[in-house]
């Protein structure tokens, strides 16, 4: 009886703790540094993880950089090694805050929220703020955002001879549904 009981408490309580956080591993991180007239430079990860702490509101994205695809293998290589230094700095993070965030507001309709943190690219941390647009879709939230960061503020050098080929500003798009 005391098995049957522990096992009825247990059955009640796990979707409760269950939802003390909503993760994935298949967000989508987007960049394109490109320069008008020279070809297009982006890449592509969708092996991105993410964990959001509803009720502290709490954000984290892990993106292994050698998970970066490209349109042809040689940026790949190129964006490791010359770069990216992926050996290295194997991992870019962000952890911040959702700010007001209340999961008990989010519904069907995108609702805007500011995300402040700290983000860690290329050995180097930054504090960024950025504007996600949040809603309730099927079982659980989607957060989409789009950002720019500077090569420069991670330290990231770009060789004399591609200098004219690829933009400093790199422009940022992350696509994520939680459950």
């Amino acid at each position: 009886m005391k098995k049957f009981t522990l096992l009825a408490l247990f059955s009640i309580f796990y979707p409760i703790v269950a939802q003390e956080k909503l993760s994935t591993s298949k967000c989508t991180i987007y960049f394109e540094a490109s320069v008008p007239l020279f070809e297009a430079v982006e890449a592509k990860n969708d092996i991105v993880n993410c964990t959001l702490i509803p009720d502290k509101g709490q954000i984290t994205f892990t993106a292994v950089i050698k998970n970066f695809q490209f349109k042809r293998d040689l940026m790949k290589e190129h964006f490791n090694s010359n770069y990216m230094e992926s050996d290295r700095y194997s991992k870019a993070i962000f952890k911040g805050v959702i700010e007001k965030f209340d999961l008990k507001v989010i519904n069907e309709t995108e609702q805007n929220f500011q995300i402040k943190g700290k983000i860690t690219i290329h050995g180097q941390t930054r504090m960024i703020n950025v504007i996600a647009a949040i809603k309730k879709v099927g079982n659980g939230i989607s957060i989409n955002s789009h950002f720019a960061l500077n090569t420069d503020d991670f330290k990231i050098e770009i060789p004399n001879m591609v200098v004219a080929k690829i933009s400093k500003t790199v422009n940022t798009k992350v696509d994520c549904v939680l459950n």
